[in-house]
């Protein structure tokens, strides 16, 4: 039997409409069902079933709706579109609308044969929604097929859920905690990384020799590097030293992956430079070996970057495509984001009670005791001493729970064999790393004994350490309740960051109860698994939405740096308190980050930074470190990483000091001490030289490849295809209230509705409650329709991907196409409109078209099958149609009744269109060849770059095309006046 249905041509079988696809044989045809998505798509024997040629229905006369029927209808077509015409195929599948400044790194992408990438966007931006965009339609054109993220272990269940809930990549999770299980499902000889064509990779995981070659041996065509600062290091002894025995081995690791010329590489990293000229070349070297040793003070050295290099701060694009900033012809398409404006910070100072003091005293008297014998005893004990503590000392001012148990535990470095050794050992648990891989198990309290039994002194210290717990004598714990109280009564749900698990874990047991009863409180700590954490925070804005009708309802979180990277919290959290002062200024910057970002509703985000002012340490930690830190960011506008080695240079100068000193010490003698001034003058100018370079990258390596005209182009394009916010929110408002819903539009100019659906019909309240959750649905809630993409819990947002939005554009264009459907139908075929808006008789058509794309690739040609919605009008009669252009016809949409119309003389004026649809047959051929030559040129125009990969390229219009709505507009007569006048 030969195939006698082409791609793109309508079949009927099993009772419905099917398009028919290009990966159809004579004896198995591939169908998608007519406006279905490629989930759908079924494979049907026709030798077996019946299937036969189909046309699509005409309208009936007798199906009339309002003056808003067209429009709601071309609405709902569109958002259900899931596979775009235009040369962003994935653009319509994805439960996001990117930002224009997002899709910069797309159309660079789609300009490379092989797609390399550095993407150093700042801090919140969304990195993972431009390389999630990227791999999406990489993976939609057929260019990739299979997709990795190497990523660190903490990050690993937010890209999964990203992948998962934003793009459709339903990824594997490949840890250290699942691999057994993964490796037992495997074949004899197979490989998991062949058996899971999307993984994302723990980057502890992929250390392990045999998993490293492993993954080297079935390398996916496409990988994604987040944190890829993380993977080199300064490999010169000026810039930082030799690199770290992690980082070389990531190193080698992405060298060899880099090495497949062919294969596609994304890297991720916010903090690209850092003042390291050797890692940042490197990481260069990564993308493209050339790139490493480019002359980059050369215009054209520069030009060559900018190909596979983006770079842009906040400020860069938080206003976008605008005529004053970016040379556009006017503002239609000016893009404002909602970043938080500033950050509101303070410090605030605490007093130790006198009980506190004498017990920090004595520690200070115990570990200055201690230092001095150890450095009679050798080097080996010095540096056991020295860590031990230091540990006490963190502790000591972190709360009573860290300091006693701290003053119990066997300190970590006491089983070093050599100084060198006690030094590896010691110094994680001590210092506040910059480096996010080490996050992971350092909140636990570390040791200060140096045997198994603590000796008498310090379990006499723990012991009045253990009566200091509450307010009474715990100073820091009463002003932190006064800090919260005041921030909830301001409406904030505050963040309180700690070092330690015992101290987090004191202070939700402290607080309970003292905050007051509406508000909820919960700890996530180093304890719970990645997963666990993120089910915690989730119960806990669970709980207080329970609650959401009561404005007194307030979260607070009390966590340790665990949460401090990877977790994006801005949708729950809207304030962060420094319990602790970290003693690296970029473990601040993390942890402010979380809640200060893309997404946050809040415009100014509240940082307070507590700190003893008598403790003897945190006062010049946050004098020497933290002000020089804010002023650098001042003055550049972004963050400049303070390197580990700085950092801990002037923590231990200050615990030096502190030893030397006691806590009454003056300031000014932190710098007077022997060989501290030279060593302080050093980091000073290390410092700012790092911040000047970074100044200095930021403007040279800007983002010049994509000119802002060449995105609005492509903007206009796809708001064209698939339309814009405006119309998903009148849409939404006017569907839903047509469909009986309780919609509350509070017109406060933030564009926000919410609906109560209990009144809507059954089939759409199941849908909402798939997409929003049962009880909101089935207790008629409130629900909010944010204009923002970025919403939370329980919310929908007023973008055409968005599942709830999906739910009710699908009721509404189900209910129109079947004239038999119960209950309320918003939009209809037909329409007969008596309007002052025409002058003479004008009919709006809602057309169809379905393209067949041959699409060239590295692996050779895809054919594709793709819809488009258009609307044409014409004046007068089919058989004499004088036809107007886009704008004209897209204007018809807000014409509004100024006139009633009989119901019969409506039916006859549309009755005489649809009789006359067959004239109109040649114009809808000529309007498909001239979207197929336009469409062509969008995807020539977007691939501008390489000849390559657009030879073979091809876009054909599939006939006939489906005339899905039809409306009739009749000018409103005139009145004479002559017998009034006359009278």
């Amino acid at each position: 039997m030969s195939l006698t249905y082409t791609a793109g041509s309508l079949v009927a079988a099993r009772g419905r409409e099917w398009v028919v696809l290009p990966e159809s044989a004579p004896d198995m045809l591939v169908l998608r069902p007519l406006g279905g998505s490629e989930d759908d798509v079924a494979a049907v024997f026709p030798a077996f079933e019946d299937v036969r040629s189909a046309e699509f229905a005409a309208p009936s006369p007798a199906d009339l709706g309002d003056q808003r029927a067209a429009g709601l209808l071309r609405t709902a077509l569109r958002i259900g579109f899931r596979s775009g015409a235009g040369p962003f195929r994935s653009l319509a599948s994805i439960a996001v609308e990117p930002r224009a400044y997002q899709l910069v790194p797309l159309l660079m992408a789609l300009r490379q044969r092989t797609v390399r990438l550095l993407i150093s966007d700042d801090v919140g931006i969304g990195k993972t929604v431009e390389a999630g965009l990227i791999a999406k339609e990489l993976l939609a054109q057929g260019e990739a097929t299979r997709l990795a993220v190497l990523c660190s272990p903490a990050l690993a269940e937010q890209w999964q859920g990203e992948l998962r809930e934003k793009f459709g990549i339903d990824a594997e999770l490949v840890l250290a905690s699942t691999v057994s299980r993964l490796e037992r499902a495997l074949e004899l000889g197979q490989s998991l990384f062949d058996k899971h064509p999307f993984t994302i990779i723990s980057t502890d995981f992929i250390k392990s020799t045999r998993h490293r070659e492993d993954f080297l041996r079935h390398c996916p065509d496409l990988v994604i590097v987040d944190e890829a600062h993380t993977c080199v290091a300064a490999d010169d002894p000026a810039q930082g030293g030799a690199s770290s025995a992690t980082s070389q081995l990531r190193y080698e690791l992405l060298r060899k992956v880099s090495a497949d010329a062919d294969r596609h590489l994304l890297l991720l990293t916010a903090t690209p430079h850092s003042g390291k000229e050797s890692a940042f070349r490197n990481l260069l070297g990564l993308v493209r070996p050339e790139l490493a040793t480019l002359d980059l003070e050369s215009a054209a050295g520069r030009a060559k970057l900018a190909e596979h290099f983006v770079a842009r701060k906040r400020a860069d694009v938080r206003t976008y495509l605008t005529k004053e900033e970016d040379g556009l012809a006017d503002d239609s398409l000016a893009e404002r984001t909602a970043f938080p404006s500033d950050r509101w910070t303070k410090d605030e100072p605490y007093k130790l009670t006198p009980a506190y003091r004498a017990l920090l005293d004595d520690a200070i008297a115990y570990a200055r005791d201690r230092v001095e014998r150890a450095g009679e005893q050798g080097k080996r004990e010095a540096r056991i001493a020295w860590w031990s503590v230091i540990a006490l000392l963190r502790s000591m001012v972190s709360s009573p729970a860290a300091a006693a148990q701290t003053l119990k535990t066997r300190s970590e470095s006491a089983a070093a064999r050599t100084a060198h050794e006690a030094d590896v050992l010691g110094a994680p648990v001590a210092a506040d790393s910059a480096d996010n891989d080490r996050l992971e198990g350092m909140d636990v309290a570390p040791g200060a004994a140096e045997t198994e039994d603590a000796g008498a002194r310090l379990l006499e210290l723990a012991e009045r350490a253990g009566q200091l717990v509450g307010p009474a004598e715990d100073a820091k714990l009463k002003a932190l309740t006064r800090h919260l109280k005041d921030l909830i009564a301001e409406g904030y749900h505050p963040i309180v960051f700690c070092r330690y698990i015992p101290t987090a874990e004191y202070l939700a047991e402290q607080l309970e109860g003292k905050l007051g009863k509406k508000t909820k409180i919960a700890a996530v700590t180093g304890t719970l698994s990645p997963q666990q954490r993120l089910e915690r925070i989730e119960q806990l804005a669970a709980e207080a939405a329970e609650e959401a009708g009561d404005a007194a309802v307030r979260r607070v979180l009390i966590a340790t740096d665990c949460l401090s990277e990877g977790v994006n919290l801005q949708h729950h959290f809207d304030a962060v308190v420094h319990y602790d002062l970290a003693w690296n200024p970029t473990r601040h910057d993390q942890r402010e980050g979380r809640v200060d970002r893309y997404g946050q509703k809040r415009d100014q985000v509240r940082v307070i930074t507590m700190y003893g002012e008598d403790n003897g340490i945190d006062g010049k930690v946050l004098e020497v470190l933290f002000k020089k830190h804010r002023q650098i960011k001042k003055d550049l506008g972004i963050s400049v990483s303070v390197p580990d080695e700085t950092a801990s240079g002037v923590t231990d100068a200050v615990v030096e000091w502190l030893l030397l000193h006691g806590r009454q010490g003056s300031q000014e003698s932190l710098f007077e001490m022997d060989g501290h001034q030279e060593s302080f003058d050093r980091i000073e100018r290390e410092w700012s030289s790092a911040a000047e370079r970074e100044k200095t990258s930021r403007s040279k390596y800007a983002q010049r490849a994509i000119h802002p005209e060449e995105v609005a182009r492509e903007v206009v394009a796809v708001r064209a295809a698939l339309g814009g916010a405006e119309e998903v929110r009148e849409f939404a408002l006017e569907a839903l209230r047509d469909l009986d819903a309780l919609v509350r539009d509070p017109r406060d100019g933030s564009g926000d509705f919410t609906a109560q659906v209990g009144g809507t019909p059954a089939g759409l309240r199941d849908a909402l409650a798939t997409t929003l959750g049962n009880r909101l649905v089935e207790e008629d809630r409130e629900i909010p329709f944010r204009t923002t993409p970025a919403i939370g819990r329980g919310e929908a947002a007023l973008v055409r991907t968005d599942p709830a939005i999906g739910a009710v554009a699908s009721y509404v264009l189900d209910s129109a196409l079947d004239v038999n459907a119960l209950g309320p139908r918003p939009a209809r075929r037909c329409g007969v409109v008596t309007t002052d808006a025409v002058s003479l008789r004008t009919t709006l058509l809602l057309v169809r078209y379905r393209f067949h794309l041959t699409l060239p690739s590295r692996t050779g040609e895809r054919q594709l099958v793709a819809e488009d919605a258009r609307l044409l009008a014409y004046e007068g009669a089919p058989a004499r149609a004088r036809w107007l252009d886009d704008d004209a016809a897209t204007a018809l949409l807000t014409a509004r009744a100024t006139a009633n119309t009989h119901e019969q003389a409506a039916r006859n004026a549309i009755s005489r269109d649809l009789a006359g649809l067959p004239d109109l047959t040649a114009h809808f051929t000529e309007y498909g060849t001239r979207l197929a030559a336009e469409l062509d040129a969008s995807h020539r125009r977007v691939r501008k770059a390489n000849e390559e990969i657009v030879r073979g390229l091809k876009v054909v219009a599939q006939e006939p095309a489906d005339v899905l709505g039809v409306y009739v507009y009749l000018p409103q007569p005139s009145v004479s006046l002559s017998s009034g006048a006359e009278a």
